[in-house]
């Protein structure tokens, strides 16, 4: 009779004391979903260059004063879809009361002209700024009236990102009818460059900055790359 009460004892402290440990467990979890304490206060935003952070913030302000563990990712989706500019973003909750949000903005490749507005656009032809006047820095690209979901644009902006860096800012204009009659023009006399299709691209970008180096930087006249075994350079 003593080792049969000892042994109820024994599985009712047991019992017991996981009881008390769930208890514990849930407390714990109630206090990190619904606490205040663990609410959001504070929202960073990191990797805007065009876009101010204020702004982001601003956008996001129906989110504060909610548990870190309720936030609505849906409604901040929401909210950021209306910047342009927001290529992608990745969110990082930091307890007790801060969300970081990593932004990366679209880059431009080079700006449109549609009914007098210069368009800056990104490779995907999504319109970042718009502008009155022709916009510095970047290239005017034309694509014979076609708009930025053609084949020509798609070549012109595939070419463009080929290019080393140092030669893609000295590209004053681009221009396309088809995939595979690209050309644009260099700053300085206006040399300009026959590409042809953006195939073999790569190979493209070599053989034009061997030609470069070869010729008088004030030397008018035309670089053809469309072969890209046979690059010449013809002077005007």
């Amino acid at each position: 009779m003593r080792r049969f009460t000892r042994r109820a004892r024994n599985r009712k402290i047991v019992l017991l004391s996981i009881a008390g440990l769930t208890a514990s467990l849930l407390a714990l979890i109630a206090v990190a979903v619904f606490s205040p304490i663990l609410a959001l206060r504070s929202v960073v935003i990191d990797g805007t260059n065009r876009i101010a952070p204020a702004e982001i913030q601003a956008a996001l302000e129906s989110q504060m004063g909610t548990p870190l563990a309720l936030l609505d990712f849906d409604v901040i989706t929401e909210e950021l879809s209306v910047f342009p500019l927001i290529r992608s973003y990745v969110t990082e909750i930091v307890p007790p009361d801060t969300l970081l949000v990593h932004i990366v903005e679209r880059e431009p490749i080079g700006a449109i002209q549609v009914d007098g507005v210069f368009r800056l656009v990104d490779p995907a032809g999504i319109t970042i700024q718009e502008s009155a006047e022709s916009i510095a820095g970047v290239p005017l690209i034309d694509v014979g009236g076609a708009d930025t979901s053609s084949s020509a644009f798609a070549a012109v902006t595939e070419v463009l990102l080929t290019l080393p860096a140092d030669l893609r800012v000295r590209v004053t204009s681009a221009s396309a009818t088809t995939k595979d009659d690209v050309s644009f023009v260099l700053s300085g006399v206006g040399q300009g460059v026959v590409w042809g299709s953006a195939s073999e691209s790569a190979r493209k970008a070599a053989l034009l900055a061997r030609l470069i180096e070869r010729t008088d930087a004030g030397s008018a006249g035309e670089f053809d790359v469309s072969a890209p075994s046979n690059g010449i350079f013809r002077p005007s």
